[in-house]
């Protein structure tokens, strides 16, 4: 079957609901690099319960639709489907305990013609349960590289936003070879990321980590070398250009603005992370 548009701009999904405990937040922290160093006063404020501060992409693990889009009959090629790129705005910061209510809506379904695929864009709103206080808007970019040509609206790219000079920065992160296999505990089960032969089976000779583990650790890394606290980020996107491995060195080139940084990130010469911008709290 078809790329079906209509099905896909008119479905309605249910209203999602979770709960989660501190030990939820840690375990993420732990997913995207804290704790290498276990006497790092910065880092134990996201990994002890006492006085606990919560990253705020956390909220990109809440009340997750899942695997949505590969049920048959919206008629998306679902093995060349790509999470392309993240988006997030932090309304305000996740408590250490909380129940939760996401709501989910595709806002926008692009076209980029016969054998470039369409675009996708889903929408999803984080909110509290029982005080209705919203924690984040989250939206999620999909590329279906094989459902190009469907006829729909012209997918237009957006500007870059990476300053065409040297970076102003440089922040670093190790990946641990771990990685993968712990932030799959905050919700993404895909073998994809632990199984050996899943991954052979994807074409790739291991593993590989999760792309919103590489964003989580993009949130910290930036914010950091910018002189800001993981914390005080408000807005964070960017573009999954290439494969991060567990047990990969990623190289972050950050450019500072005010309380902004566009940022790309390497693996080597690898570009892995393109087209980032983060917002920070302005200071009081």
């Amino acid at each position: 079957m078809p790329i079906q548009p209509e099905r896909l701009l008119n479905h309605r999904f249910e209203d999602l609901a979770q709960t989660y405990a501190p030990r939820d937040a840690i375990l993420y922290a732990l997913g995207v690099g804290l704790g290498r160093d276990p006497c790092d006063r910065d880092d134990l404020a996201y990994l002890l319960e006492t006085g606990l501060q919560i990253l705020p992409t956390f909220a990109v693990t809440l009340a997750s639709p899942g695997m949505w889009i590969a049920a048959p009959e919206f008629g998306v090629d679902f093995a060349k489907l790509v999470h392309a790129e993240q988006a997030a705005s932090f309304h305000a910061p996740l408590p250490p305990t909380a129940d939760v209510v996401a709501r989910a809506q595709v806002i926008s379904l692009t076209d980029r013609g016969p054998g470039r695929g369409a675009v996708l864009v889903l929408e999803r709103s984080i909110r509290d349960a029982t005080g209705g206080a919203h924690y984040c808007t989250l939206r999620q970019t999909l590329w279906l590289r094989g459902d190009g040509g469907f006829g729909g609206s012209r997918h237009l790219s957006a500007p870059s936003v990476v300053p065409d000079r040297e970076a102003e920065r440089r922040a670093s992160a190790p990946v641990s070879s771990r990685a993968a296999l712990i932030y799959r505990l905050s919700g993404d089960r895909n073998p994809l990321h632990a199984d050996p032969d899943a991954a052979r089976r994807a074409g790739f000779d291991r593993p590989i980590l999760h792309g919103l583990a590489t964003y989580g650790m993009a949130c910290v890394a930036v914010a950091r070398a910018c002189g800001h606290a993981p914390g005080r980020v408000k807005a964070l996107r960017c573009r999954f250009s290439g494969v991060v491995f567990p047990g990969d060195f990623i190289d972050f080139r950050i450019w500072n603005a005010e309380n902004r940084a566009m940022f790309q990130a390497f693996v080597g010469e690898r570009k892995v992370l393109d087209q980032g911008l983060a917002t920070f709290e302005a200071a009081q």
